[in-house]
């Protein structure tokens, strides 16, 4: 039999040849690491339909973040729960509220850490919805009124990120002009670009409380069956000054991530999302998939499809994995 003078198991050969051309490489450089933050104190309650993630308390987020920045995680991203849940969502510009108060201590606690501060109101209203009602349906501008106060409490605190992800229309150039006429254009705007209405965020809805009390968010968010729809998201995003976008959720979507990465120069973000962590950890404990290995490949293949930012909760155990390999 003949063979053509290139064989390709030539540089598969050893691992030391192996590393040498490899094309995509994942490092902690890139991760991003989610809290979930609760009032009360001592608080640290494992959530069940997501194994190793907990609800926190302020001082134990500080705890969390400066764990994550020591092992190499350049990024947290901070999720809050209320005391009170109201039509509106107003603890969600609390200067008082459990995320305010987590961006100043973590920062005081690690200040080469960067803190992204989701900015959204389902976790604080009393309906679940992304916004303020008007005869059951989200009232968008009425939404960025508060979207802007939310984001401009958070830049006090000194958030590095504002995360606005409810997909409203216009909620970029909101948040932008809110923060620029405040004096804050030093804090940069990562936006959910292309956020799916997707089955994938069960666990975190659980986590938050977050589930809808009627309806869903099907009206506000994109559809799963939609791509085209999602450069069209992305490039008016740009427009309005995101610093960097996102697609959301990750595995079902790397098609997504692909072509938004083949049209877009910005610093591209995926979310791999609570659903996506549980079917993982699931697998896992049931000793049906060799965990971190599948954990890994999942996380290289979301880079390969053109993320530069991975928000994970499999963060810290990618990054101690990271550590260890050669």
């Amino acid at each position: 039999m003949q063979f053509p003078e290139y064989r390709a198991r030539r540089m598969r050969r050893s691992e030391s040849l192996r590393r040498l051309v490899r094309e995509t490489r994942l490092t902690t450089d890139g991760l991003v690491y989610p809290l979930f933050v609760v009032p009360g104190k001592g608080v640290k309650r494992e959530i069940p339909s997501m194994p190793g993630q907990h609800n926190v308390s302020v001082e134990k987020a500080v705890e969390s973040a400066r764990e994550a920045f020591d092992l190499g995680i350049p990024g947290v991203i901070l999720f809050g729960t209320p005391e009170h849940k109201d039509a509106v969502g107003s603890e969600a510009w609390d200067d008082k509220g459990v995320i305010q108060r987590a961006i100043r201590d973590i920062k005081r606690a690690a200040p080469d850490l960067t803190v992204i501060a989701d900015a959204c109101f389902c976790e604080y209203t009393s309906h679940g919805h992304c916004g303020v009602l008007a005869d059951g349906e989200v009232d968008n501008d009425a939404s960025l009124d508060n979207l802007a106060r939310t984001a401009l409490s958070y830049a006090k605190a000194g958030v590095d990120l504002v995360a606005p992800s409810g997909m409203l229309d216009g909620f970029v150039g909101t948040t932008r002009e809110a923060l620029d006429e405040d004096g804050f254009e030093q804090v940069g705007i990562l936006a959910y670009s292309a956020k799916y209405a997707s089955a994938y965020y069960g666990p975190f809805r659980d986590a938050v409380d977050s589930a809808p009390k009627h309806g869903d968010r099907r009206g506000y968010q994109m559809d799963p069956a939609n791509a085209q729809e999602a450069i069209r998201e992305v490039t008016m995003d740009v427009a309005e000054g995101a610093d960097i976008i996102m697609v959301k959720p990750a595995l079902a979507y790397l098609d997504v991530i692909a072509r938004v990465r083949d049209e877009i120069d910005l610093p591209l973000a995926a979310y791999n999302v609570s659903g996506e962590y549980a079917m993982l950890k699931a697998a896992g404990l049931n000793g049906w998939v060799d965990y971190d290995r599948v954990m890994m490949e999942t996380l290289l293949g979301i880079r390969r499809a053109g993320a530069d930012v991975i928000i994970t909760y499999h963060a810290k155990e990618a990054a101690r994995l990271l550590a260890k390999s050669p």
